[in-house]
């Protein structure tokens, strides 16, 4: 199944009164208010909002990035707020480019809820009516049990295979910031040694994501003989890097993991090595 739903089988789906939860997660790494300032103002019907730094995102020790994902027990927790059941339908959605969705399809799929899609083309695609009133999270009637985060990669395995290259790092962050220029967002500029760089923005086609047979031949074309169990996907936070890891799904290259403390994390530590070729 691929992890898209367009914006025409979305309405197709709210029609038919099939129990599906619309998640949109709109957000502005620089104006952390701007993606709710947003959905309360419009939003597809029936929406609820779903924020990276309340809800997809755990505490911050000033060592471990700045979108750390949240603990399998305080995830669940979160999911059981929201209202996703383990059989409920979820459609995340953005208006840029799918990256703050991405981040939702991870955790929710790392966590064993498979069914999960992101609306290829954000709201930009969306023609159907849109609505004001903001609705508040139906919790499920159940708690939801803790599942720990399936691809999730730590810094030391990181750290590891500086040495052993025996996986390709993929940084997912623009091509200036990845050599180390005009970065604004972290306060060391660089990459980690070793890496390779796609920047997200190469997925899309406009606001949606190229034909699963083009984003094949682009990744293939990079990672060469590796294998997508050989992929670690990072960027600055932990949240393009998704995009890059869903990109693959829809290529059908499945199984690559995803290093979420990434640069903010990496650069924390003094001792670990930077480049900027």
């Amino acid at each position: 199944m691929t992890p898209l739903i367009s914006a025409n089988q979305l309405e197709e789906i709210l029609n038919s009164g099939e129990n599906v939860l619309l998640c949109d997660c709109r957000f502005d790494l620089v104006n952390p208010e701007a993606g709710r300032e947003a959905y309360e103002e419009s939003h597809i019907p029936g929406a609820i909002y779903v924020d990276l730094d309340q809800d997809m995102s755990g505490s911050k020790t000033g060592s471990n990035g700045r979108h750390p994902p949240p603990s399998p027990e305080a995830w669940a927790k979160t999911k059981a707020r929201l209202g996703i059941s383990p059989n409920t339908l979820v459609v995340a959605y953005d208006k840029q480019g799918s990256v703050y969705a991405s981040r939702l399809w991870w955790m929710l799929k790392a966590t064993g809820h498979a069914n999960v899609r992101v609306l290829d083309g954000g709201l930009d695609a969306w023609n159907g009516p849109m609505g004001t009133m903001p609705r508040k999270p139906t919790p499920t009637p159940q708690a939801i049990e803790p599942m720990p985060y399936v691809g999730l990669v730590l810094v030391d395995e990181v750290v590891g295979n500086l040495q052993s290259q025996k996986n390709l790092i993929l940084d997912a962050r623009a091509n200036d910031r990845f050599h180390g220029q005009n970065e604004t967002l972290d306060p060391i500029g660089g990459h980690i040694p070793g890496a390779a760089n796609r920047f997200f923005k190469e997925n899309l086609s406009a606001t949606a994501f190229k034909t699963p047979e083009q984003l094949f031949k682009d990744f293939v074309d990079q990672l060469g003989s590796r294998k997508p169990s050989e992929v670690i996907h990072q960027c600055g936070s932990g949240v393009t890097a998704c995009h890059n890891l869903l990109a693959m799904e829809v290529a059908g290259l499945r199984g690559s993991r995803l290093y979420a403390g990434s640069w903010s994390e990496w650069c924390a530590d003094p001792t670990r090595p930077v480049a900027t070729d």
